[in-house]
């Protein structure tokens, strides 16, 4: 094995990590004063949540032996036979030059973040019982399936001929597909869109924004899993997109608002990292501002038609990381080049491209609607009107960001 290899892998996965923390600050910072922590706490509970599902399952669901392409095995429930032996030894697409935990551990952090994105559509409004129990069948019965499609050495997509770099219909397009689903099945914030609910702090935001920057670099670069050329071209491409995203969502607000916004250019920036995600160690770096660029222009599009079409996707998860993703992932199909290590691009590609969001984001919508009509029907989904108005952090969680909550968990 390797130990740049492994050194690499094991940066990236804590890097990964932080864009958890930071997706907390990101959406933080643009809902009320009142809800910033339960908003806090859809990100970092599942930071917990999730990794010990994935240890205890969701790992194994993801990459054990293939079960007919559609899900794996039982062979690494519980973490057994995931040690320090080569990763490339088991069933998974990794570099034999790594351990098999260094793997693990990466993976882990992506599993994290997918459920954590959807947070975006519900929030301010969704109770913490029935966030935990969503967010952990989510992780199991959506994200860990569409990863060993994708990913897994016996997965129906892979074996298909459809790329995903580093995760654009695993993570982003499953993810903001099924906050799609949320915002409709839970309904409008209340007073929603009569009554403005604008961002209480943009610096938050825009911090937020910027670590998730970086931690992105860790997030496609290490999906080559070595240190090599190929790490170095992804990490290029994912500066360059977000780049590209930043100036077009600003350049098209420009026209049309006459005023490019601080809130705008961060949610230019993640438009671009979140298409360049599965085509990041696929295209040229030329491609990338390509793919950057469209998809600030295509998602600022998709951001404006929420208030026509009149769901409340509070966050914009489905505006950016929905849109984002399939955007991302059609143009992977275009730009790809046998260059750097994927299948030629054309419309041969854009196909599998086409059928792998479609297999995605039918999976994540079909299951998400069950799932929440099942959670409602069980504990209810949704906070009560006084408690909205109120704010979800001293109701749910009995604190304040900015003050006393009128009680506090806590107290004497």
């Amino acid at each position: 094995m390797s130990s740049g290899d492994t050194a690499w892998l094991l940066i990236a996965a804590a890097m990964v990590m932080l864009m958890t923390p930071a997706l907390a600050l990101f959406y933080g910072g643009m809902v009320q004063g009142k809800n910033v922590l339960s908003t806090f706490m859809h990100s970092f509970f599942s930071l917990a949540l999730v990794t010990v599902q994935f240890a205890l399952i969701g790992y194994s669901l993801c990459f054990g032996t293939s079960w007919n392409g559609m899900i794996g095995g039982l062979d690494f429930v519980g973490l057994q036979g995931v040690g320090m032996e080569a990763a490339g030894a088991a069933n998974t697409a990794a570099s034999s030059t790594v351990p098999h935990l260094a793997f693990m551990i990466y993976q882990c952090m992506f599993a994290v973040i997918a459920p954590a994105l959807i947070s975006g559509a519900y929030a301010e409004r969704m109770k913490f019982s029935a966030y935990a129990v969503f967010t952990v069948l989510w992780a199991t019965v959506v994200y860990d399936p569409i990863a060993h499609w994708s990913w897994a050495t016996g997965g129906w997509l892979l074996k298909l001929g459809a790329i995903d770099f580093a995760g654009g219909t695993v993570v982003h397009l499953s993810s903001g597909i099924s906050a799609l689903v949320v915002a409709l099945v839970l309904g409008k914030r209340k007073g929603y869109p009569a009554t403005r609910h604008p961002p209480h702090d943009l610096t938050m935001t825009v911090v937020g924004a910027g670590i998730l920057w970086f931690g992105w670099f860790g997030f496609n670069a290490g999906s080559a899993s070595l240190a090599d050329g190929r790490a170095a071209l992804a990490l290029a491409n994912t500066h360059l997109a977000a780049a590209a995203g930043a100036l077009v969502w600003c350049l098209v607000e420009g026209a049309r608002i006459k005023k490019a916004t601080m809130l705008g250019l961060a949610s230019g920036l993640v438009a671009g990292l979140v298409a360049i995600t599965p085509a990041a160690g696929f295209v040229s770096p030329m491609a990338a501002l390509a793919i950057g660029g469209t998809a600030g222009g295509i998602c600022y599009g998709a951001v404006l038609m929420k208030s026509r079409l009149g769901y409340d996707d509070a966050l914009d998860a489905f505006g950016v990381h929905g849109v984002g993703g399939a955007t991302g992932a059609l143009l992977t199909g275009l730009f790809a080049r046998a260059a750097f290590g994927g299948n030629s691009g054309g419309f041969e590609l854009v196909g599998k491209q086409a059928i792998a969001i479609g297999a995605a984001g039918a999976w994540s919508a079909v299951v998400t609607f069950v799932l929440l009509k099942g959670i409602d029907a069980v504990i209810g989904l949704r906070v009560d009107q006084e408690v909205e108005h109120d704010g979800l952090d001293g109701a749910l969680h009995g604190e304040s960001a900015y003050g006393s909550p009128g009680g506090s968990a806590h107290g004497s």
